[in-house]
């Protein structure tokens, strides 16, 4: 492709392992893993409004996180597949920052979402006279709204700033997506204060409910430890540890690419540690709350059985 024809406000999104030898092998891959996190995500949405047992406030919280999934992995993956079947790498300035906002709004709002589906596990365990009151299906919406509304605000700040610096010489993005640290590399000017305030951000949305997830689950352990009931003990062990897997995929990769100084890591491996936090994850998110949850399961066999007979009447 001849760059020259492109517009000179475009980025070039260098894709996915630009270097790697066999990029359809990795495309066919890619399809797949959105192939089964969309569908995976989906039927997890269509099964808790559908089956009136899982209309409480941990499958409701759990659809929001299944449509932040939805939307985090379609917010990248049909970019990077259009890119590659069309020949072309340019995205515009316009189309880099909307993807850059949706990005950092859908992560934010899921590191917000996932401490709020601790806290629920807490009030849920450790004070369960309670559950009903802070819990309320008011409660839930304004959980749910706080999530949204405090991501895209966080974000929106996130997409101005660093927009808006100057970039001297080469506007290749070596990623498959517009992300904040790869366009930061491109500035040509000091962006020491940005990287403080991109810190401090960090801490507040990062660091922070991780600690408060960790502390909701100390207590809820030491709750589980003092039950007398060996069933309840396996269950909310089962629920928990669903939660907590989830947890250490999400934060894991957050924390190394946001919490640690650009300079330690290099683009290669922010590309796989993207690919684990954008796609793998949301693709494995359903399947770990689907396969051990017997509710859902339940669910599932109910809706299964119930298209089957409207097939054989």
């Amino acid at each position: 492709m001849d760059q020259s024809n492109e517009n000179s406000t475009d980025f070039i999104l260098l894709g996915l392992f630009p270097g790697f030898r066999h990029p359809s092998l990795l495309i066919l891959i890619v399809l797949l893993i959105y192939t089964i996190a969309f569908t995976g995500n989906a039927l997890l949405i269509l099964l808790i409004w559908q089956d009136s047992r899982l209309h409480t406030p941990m499958y409701f919280l759990l659809s929001q996180l299944s449509l932040i999934d939805l939307a985090y992995i379609s917010s990248t993956v049909p970019k990077t597949v259009t890119n590659y079947f069309t020949g072309r790498k340019n995205i515009s300035y316009f189309a880099c920052a909307t993807q850059l906002f949706f990005f950092l709004t859908l992560g934010i709002a899921e590191c917000v979402l996932l401490t709020l589906m601790a806290y629920d596990r807490y009030v849920a365990v450790c004070i369960p006279l309670r559950y009903t009151v802070l819990m309320s299906p008011t409660v839930c919406l304004q959980m749910a709204a706080a999530a949204w509304i405090g991501g895209a605000l966080a974000a929106l700040i996130h997409t101005i700033y660093p927009m808006h610096f100057p970039i001297c010489g080469s506007r290749e993005i070596n990623h498959f997506f517009c992300e904040m640290p790869a366009i930061l590399r491109l500035s040509c000017v000091d962006t020491t204060a940005y990287e403080m305030v991109k810190f401090v951000t960090t801490i507040v949305f990062l660091l922070v409910p991780f600690i408060l997830i960790l502390s909701s689950y100390t207590f809820i352990f030491l709750t589980v430890f003092r039950m007398n009931s060996r069933k309840g003990k396996n269950k909310v062990l089962a629920t928990c540890s669903s939660h907590l897997t989830v947890v250490s995929l999400y934060f894991g990769q957050g924390i190394f690419i946001y919490m640690m100084p650009s300079s330690s890591h290099t683009p290669e491996q922010d590309q796989i540690v993207a690919v684990f936090g954008t796609m793998v994850t949301p693709m494995l998110n359903p399947l770990i709350y689907s396969l051990r949850n017997k509710e859902v399961v339940g669910a599932l066999k109910k809706m299964i059985r119930r298209f089957c007979s409207c097939e054989t009447a």
